[in-house]
């Protein structure tokens, strides 16, 4: 393992208090699971009122980096100031034999921390196609860049990945010792992902196939 992966991100107030046996802090078990969400939920307070709103996000080594318009609440809210980034893949739904044990297999991410706003030119192009890269591999290459009004009306923010935790649940149910004997079906229904038929926008310009694989550009570590 590299000296990055093994990198921990744990702190006081990533660490784990409920079911601390599922928890991680090295960076092998964070990034992952960040890449493989399609979208994370982002915690702030504007005067006292929580929000958690979900939207898109891309990770570039050890930034997470987020966008909207320059006028959107949530990013100004956010810019220079403490907020928090969560992500949630649901792998199965397990069912015990008690109505008490009953539960869910996920990997889960809590990053905290302060965002600030990206003012490189270099780095923020290199954001944008980070982030039109998490939606299909290799998108990038096959659309039309962002132009300078959109470059402009755009605000992208970074997020270091320093203080963060991974919360993991696998296996079967865990019924109380007595129930096991009980006649009822326990066992763990899996979820996962997985991507459709491409629908071709009506005004697509006629002969123009889908450019992408769905095995590989829409599938690998995302549709397992």
């Amino acid at each position: 393992m590299s000296i990055e992966a093994a990198r921990s991100l744990q702190s006081d107030r990533t660490t784990l208090r409920r079911k601390p046996d599922r928890g991680a802090y090295d960076a092998a078990t964070i990034h992952p699971i960040l890449d493989e969400a399609l979208l994370c939920h982002l915690g702030f307070a504007v005067d006292g009122q929580p929000y958690v709103i979900p939207t898109i996000h891309a990770r570039v080594g050890d930034r997470l980096y987020l966008h909207g318009a320059v006028a959107n609440r949530m990013l100004r809210a956010i810019t220079d100031a403490p907020c928090c980034v969560t992500v949630t893949l649901l792998d199965g739904l397990v069912l015990a034999r008690s109505a008490f044990h009953h539960s869910m297999n996920f990997r889960s991410v809590v990053v905290l921390g302060t965002a600030s706003e990206v003012t490189d030119a270099a780095e923020k192009a290199a954001a944008f196609e980070a982030i039109v890269e998490k939606v299909v591999r290799g998108r990038s290459a096959a659309c039309r860049p962002a132009n300078d009004v959109e470059i402009r009306t755009t605000k992208v923010l970074r997020l270091p990945l320093a203080e963060a935790s991974a919360k993991v649940r696998t296996g079967p149910p865990i019924d109380d010792e007595p129930d096991y004997a009980l006649p009822w079906w326990a066992g763990v229904i899996p979820l996962r992902l997985v991507p459709g038929e491409p629908q071709a926008d009506a005004r697509t310009a006629a002969g123009t196939d889908f450019p992408h694989d769905l095995a590989t550009d829409v599938g690998s570590a995302r549709f397992r």
